[in-house]
């Protein structure tokens, strides 16, 4: 079993900045892609960032430029820096890891909410 425990949530002004964090552990073989979602209220799951294991990220379009993801050495942890946060920003954020041989994780989650 896989556990996924996210930090780094909570209120910020609009144009502020978080860093969420994203640690995994358990019997892990390795991990694949480590991703971050999010969900607005009465809104879909959405894929905000993604870095696979070679270092190989990707961004939804409306946080291109203000969003980075990365992750540790190990590879078992993942970062997401948000930067010029907007109110339509305000989420939960979820963090999801594909691992190989096990499936697919996900976090509880961790509420951002960005005031304007």
């Amino acid at each position: 079993q896989v556990q996924l425990v996210e930090s780094g949530g909570g209120l910020v002004q609009a144009g502020g900045s978080l860093r969420l964090s994203c640690a995994a552990s358990g019997n892990i073989f390795r991990i694949n892609t480590m991703d971050w979602y999010r969900q607005a209220p009465g809104k879909r799951r959405e894929l905000v960032a993604a870095v696979t294991s070679g270092g190989t990220t990707n961004y939804a379009d409306d946080v291109k430029g203000r969003f980075t993801i990365s992750r540790d050495n190990a590879g078992n942890t993942v970062y997401l820096q948000m930067n010029s946060l907007k109110p339509e920003d305000t989420a939960v954020y979820y963090c999801h890891a594909v691992v190989t041989m096990q499936g697919d994780y996900w976090g509880q989650g961790t509420q951002v909410t960005v005031s304007s």
